[in-house]
């Protein structure tokens, strides 16, 4: 398999070139410089309004989850525009053909989007292609954020069609949010809240859920809300339906913080619980699992110790999606790290907290920069 960064053409991305026009879009929004722009854009420009009157307007209640990412009530300073705010990724995949990458170029270029990065790979064992496409769509308004998304959706799904090709797009510059969930051990919660604070990670945890109250401590200490949701016991005779319930009301507590707090993503971050098979599949692409193996080498419970019993040379981490099947979703990232026969069961559980804290956190900076697309049981990952 081959992977392959595009390269584009210097006439039509010189640096100089592309500075000069964005300190030409901005200074147009404090005085009348249509005659330093290019003759080929005065029209379109003369037909557009100023940016702060197509803006909506300031609103003091949250946005839906339906349309949070696209959010633009706030930091409406024509000066911010070019920044960030107006910024979407395209992810997609679809049978490897001749006029793809093109397609999709050109298609951009005519809503009026700039874009900013792409990266691609073509499988040519499984004729499959895979693109992603960062972009500012700034010049493709038409009215109100809503009108100008939906129109930049149609012209997607126009190219889509034409090469049976799956897609999805993020707008904004509004950070996913993330719920941890956790169980005792506190080595990945203190790594991704530390990673969070110093910006590392760009997003939202605005909970912590676990089933036991020992890391309560470490939420108060951020200064995020900490949930508590012990599972229900059952007796040792209980049946197997009698359990299944337990694990289902336990679940729904959980799905209803996730709609309170508008939760798009989900981290497992050594959270000790088997989940069902529809909450799995309810959230199987947007929950990240860490398991502390290299994958698929010993799945389920206390990995380390039937390690040190099968007396192996080398241990590991393993970030994946999950799925229905227990440590068996598509692979985000691993890592390993060579052990001995001096080494104790202690010993590798030590070794392996800090790779486990390593690779979740790659893991999950990929899955927030939407780096990741998952195709069947499997990933391609442009963060390498």
């Amino acid at each position: 398999m081959t992977t392959m960064k595009t390269v584009m053409p210097s006439f039509r991305y010189n640096a100089s070139a592309m500075r000069s026009t964005f300190e030409r879009r901005i200074m147009r929004t404090h005085v009348a410089a249509a005659t330093a722009m290019p003759s080929k854009h005065q029209e379109q420009l003369s037909r557009q309004q100023p940016r702060d009157a197509i803006l909506p307007a300031t609103s003091s209640s949250p946005p839906s989850p339906s349309n949070r990412l696209l959010d633009s009530s706030q930091n409406t300073s024509p000066q911010l525009l070019h920044l960030g705010k107006y910024e979407a990724t395209l992810l997609m995949d679809c049978p490897s053909q001749q006029g793809v990458v093109a397609a999709c170029a050109s298609m951009l270029y005519a809503q009026g989007c700039n874009i900013l990065e792409t990266d691609q790979y073509s499988c040519p064992y499984k004729g499959l292609f895979f693109q992603r496409i960062r972009f500012d769509y700034s010049d493709c308004y038409l009215g109100n954020t809503e009108v100008a998304i939906a129109g930049l959706e149609a012209a997607i799904e126009s190219v889509a069609s034409r090469f049976h090709m799956k897609w999805s797009m993020r707008c904004g510059d509004k950070p996913k949010r993330m719920a941890i969930l956790v169980s005792k051990f506190d080595h990945c919660l203190y790594d991704i809240l530390l990673r969070k604070k110093s910006k590392e990670l760009k997003c939202e945890i605005p909970l912590i859920i676990s089933n036991h109250e020992t890391l309560k401590h470490v939420g108060e200490q951020f200064g995020i809300p900490f949930y508590h949701l012990p599972t229900e016991s059952t007796k040792e005779d209980a049946t197997t339906d009698q359990k299944m319930k337990a694990k289902l009301n336990h679940e729904a507590e959980i799905e209803k913080l996730f709609v309170e707090y508008d939760i798009d993503t989900v981290v497992l971050a050594r959270y000790m619980q088997v989940l069902s098979e529809n909450f799995c599949k309810r959230h199987e692409r947007h929950t990240i699992n860490i398991h502390h193996s290299f994958l698929p080498a010993f799945e389920g419970g206390r990995p380390y110790h039937r390690a040190y019993d099968r007396g192996v040379k080398m241990i590991g981490a393993t970030a994946h999606y999950i799925t229905a099947d227990l440590d068996a979703g598509p692979i985000i990232d691993q890592d390993v790290i060579r052990i001995s026969h001096r080494d104790s069961v202690e010993d590798m559980i030590q070794k392996g907290r800090n790779l486990e804290r390593s690779v979740l956190s790659r893991a999950l900076s990929w899955h927030l920069q939407d780096k990741v697309l998952i195709h069947n049981n499997k990933t391609v990952v442009f963060g390498y």
